[in-house]
């Protein structure tokens, strides 16, 4: 299995180092979880903290077998003040994350694509009103952080009859930084073009592709990340979704070259490894 970069007192040690930095500050912690830190205050994008998918599929034909250690209990993260879901699967939405996310910060905002609202309700056990619900388009505000949703394809919109799309991309911005995260998705035609106009500084993308024989929908491929950084102007490109399950997982590599022929800024996290733009 591999080690993360840090985990657990390690981990904790660093983002306790960097409270009271300048700048922004994230830590990749594993498939598509970050978090964010901007003064003194955390954000925490789609984090799938517990061991409950390899459980939930240990004794089918489709195992999710983990590949990197858990960097951290959600129980010890006591600082978060809002947290998003980009989508239902588990590993965006996961219960054995989220709810000793929620009992450890009490006044946890958090948000979710609005199509959503129903079934998070009932897989939280939540009060339906506790999460705020975005559409493609729509932004909201808390404090210091402004989170505007775009919507993804995974691997389709799949718009509800009421236009509510049930993927979002977030584009999140603090201070005089605006970071990107699209959630789970694959191109599709006007994507680029929603995101250029708001001057991305990071983009983190999928980069674990689709092949129908894994039996999961799909993303990005890490040729496609690497197009799209570019095309949207991103300052810095950082991969994820892969490294976690062994069934569903790519190398770098690609996106790598990629990056390179395109003259892409880009960088490569272990699990529980920060960078922190100037």
């Amino acid at each position: 299995m591999i080690a993360p970069f840090a985990k657990d007192d390690a981990l904790l040690a660093d983002i306790t180092a960097h409270r009271g930095t300048q700048g922004l500050r994230l830590w990749w912690l594993g498939q598509s979880g970050f978090l964010l830190h901007h003064a003194g205050r955390f954000l925490l994008i789609d984090p799938y903290l517990s061991e409950s998918l390899s459980l939930k599929y240990e004794a089918t034909d489709k195992p999710h077998t983990r590949l990197t250690e858990l960097v951290i209990d959600p129980a010890r993260l006591d600082m978060i003040d809002i947290v998003t879901s980009s989508h239902n699967h588990t590993d965006h939405l996961d219960a054995a994350t989220l709810l000793p996310l929620r009992a450890a910060n009490p006044g946890l905002q958090f948000v979710i694509p609005e199509a959503n609202r129903a079934f998070v309700a009932e897989r939280l056990g939540c009060d339906p009103a506790w999460p705020h619900g975005l559409n493609d388009g729509a932004a909201l505000d808390f404090g210091s952080w402004h989170i505007r949703a775009v919507a993804s394809a995974h691997e389709h919109l799949d718009p509800t009859p009421a236009g509510l799309y049930p993927y979002l991309g977030y584009v999140i911005r603090t201070g005089r930084y605006t970071i990107y995260h699209p959630g789970d998705t694959v191109l599709y035609e006007g994507l680029a073009e929603k995101l250029k106009p708001l001057q991305i500084d990071v983009a983190l993308l999928p980069i674990n592709g689709t092949l129908p024989q894994r039996r999961v929908t799909g993303n990005l491929w890490g040729r496609e990340a690497a197009w799209l950084a570019k095309e949207i102007g991103a300052g810095l490109a950082i991969p994820c979704h892969f490294d976690m399950f062994e069934f569903n997982t790519e190398s770098p590599a690609e996106f790598i070259a990629h990056c390179e022929a395109l003259t892409q800024p880009h960088g490569i996290l272990r699990n529980g490894e920060g960078i922190t733009l100037p």
